[in-house]
């Protein structure tokens, strides 16, 4: 019986999580969030960029993958010098073993070279949720106006290892046709990876 209401409780969450999540073609909810250096991130602030929310947690292989690969790294690094802002969102709460402090996040960052704009602890789970980040990874493109023009996974190649440049990129796509001012060719896919770890 225990099994069966805890059960019952995890899908109960997952709908509220997706009822309360973010939709593709409409303003991304605003939010207010403090990197792990301090610094205080406003999405309303970013108007006139293209920005990436990247569901994370490197204890995750599908994540870490991606990161030991060096992969999302290039990515990164292409779109940073087209003014993408990149944003990692950490929505692991703070009694999981996942969760960093900002010291051990910071060693992270130093370790991989991961090349973000920010690295946004998000612990109370507050973005996420209002995001609708079910997974780790799990991306958002944000245009210049402030509308979400894509949710889902990073690439169509669900797998805790190999490498992650022989999938179909969709985050790729959808930044680089943004950037010729194009309409993204795939707006929403299924998110893979490991759950984000939210507070009960």
């Amino acid at each position: 019986m225990r099994k069966l209401i805890h059960g019952l409780g995890a899908v109960a969450a997952g709908a509220t999580l997706l009822a309360a999540a973010a939709k593709v073609g409409q303003p991304a909810p605003d939010f207010t969030a403090r990197s792990i250096e301090g610094k205080v991130y406003r999405l309303s602030d970013l108007k006139g960029k293209i920005v990436v929310l990247e569901a994370f947690n490197l204890d995750c292989p599908f994540c870490r993958n991606h990161y030991a690969t060096g992969a999302m790294q290039e990515l990164q690094k292409r779109f940073a010098a087209k003014g993408v802002v990149w944003l990692l969102i950490n929505s692991v709460h703070k009694a999981h073993p996942s969760y960093r402090a900002p010291e051990e996040a910071k060693a992270e960052m130093k370790k991989f070279k991961i090349a973000h704009a920010a690295w946004i602890d998000d612990s109370d789970g507050k973005i996420g949720k209002a995001f609708g980040m079910r997974t780790t990874p799990h991306v958002f493109v944000i245009d210049k106006k402030g509308a979400l023009v894509y949710a889902g996974a990073v690439d169509d190649r669900p797998a805790p290892s190999g490498d992650p440049r022989t999938a179909r990129n969709y985050l790729k796509e959808a930044l680089e046709a943004l950037l010729s001012g194009k309409a993204v060719p795939v707006s929403k896919t299924r998110p893979y990876g490991c759950s984000v770890k939210y507070a009960r």
